[in-house]
């Protein structure tokens, strides 16, 4: 079976945190590739903040160019109405039998799940890899703050809950802290200050020629 991780999302814009989460899901589930899957028509969010889907696959793919395991998929920009992960999985089950799925998401996503629709179809058709946020300690800082533990119990004991409600297929994916987010980049352009090292040159080159979130 091959292994096809799938990171789904606004990409508005992507960002370099974006491309860690992938990195990271890649390197310690043994993926062959990662599939970026900007949403068409994304419900769950204010549309008059959102870039229209083709740019967002513009620059998406500007993010992804030079890395043979990521790829762009447009399978959710295409598709005509509001955009559902749990058919998006389904299709593509319908589609590539010989592959396992695997979705990817942050922390807070997994804490959410049961608000997306339909989530018990989302479990059926993919493993879910949520990433767990380790933060940078300071020098003379314990390893783990009681917030942390806290935080990291809390994780554990919603994927133990969706797996025994649901039957999921849940991993949790420690990796370092990426303090970055597509609102911060989009308030930034916004200010006209600048936004580098947030996301890749290329992304960075092309919002600025073209003004985009700048008004």
């Amino acid at each position: 079976m091959k292994r096809i991780g799938i990171l789904g999302g606004t990409f508005n814009p992507i960002h370099n945190g974006h491309l860690a989460i992938a990195e990271k899901a890649k390197e310690q589930f043994a993926l062959d590739r990662v599939w970026f899957m900007p949403s068409g028509v994304p419900y769950m969010k204010n549309l008059h903040e959102v870039l229209p889907v083709s740019v967002r696959c513009e620059l998406t793919a500007l993010a992804i160019r030079d890395i043979p395991y990521f790829e762009l998929s447009d399978m959710e920009a295409v598709a005509e109405g509001n955009t559902y992960t749990c058919r998006t999985l389904q299709k593509l089950k319908s589609l590539h039998p010989d592959t396992d799925f695997y979705f990817i998401l942050g922390a807070d996503s997994l804490c959410a799940i049961e608000k997306w629709f339909h989530p018990e179809l989302i479990f059926q058709n993919c493993t879910i890899l949520a990433a767990v946020r380790k933060e940078q300690m300071s020098a003379g800082q314990e390893p783990e703050t009681s917030k942390q533990l806290l935080l990291k119990k809390q994780l554990e004991e919603q994927a133990r809950y969706l797996r025994e409600k649901y039957c999921a297929a849940i991993q949790l994916m420690e990796m370092d802290g990426v303090d970055i987010s597509s609102t911060q980049i989009r308030t930034l352009l916004c200010k006209g200050q600048s936004i580098h090292g947030l996301v890749p040159e290329r992304v960075e080159a092309c919002m600025l020629e073209n003004h985009l979130y700048q008004s």
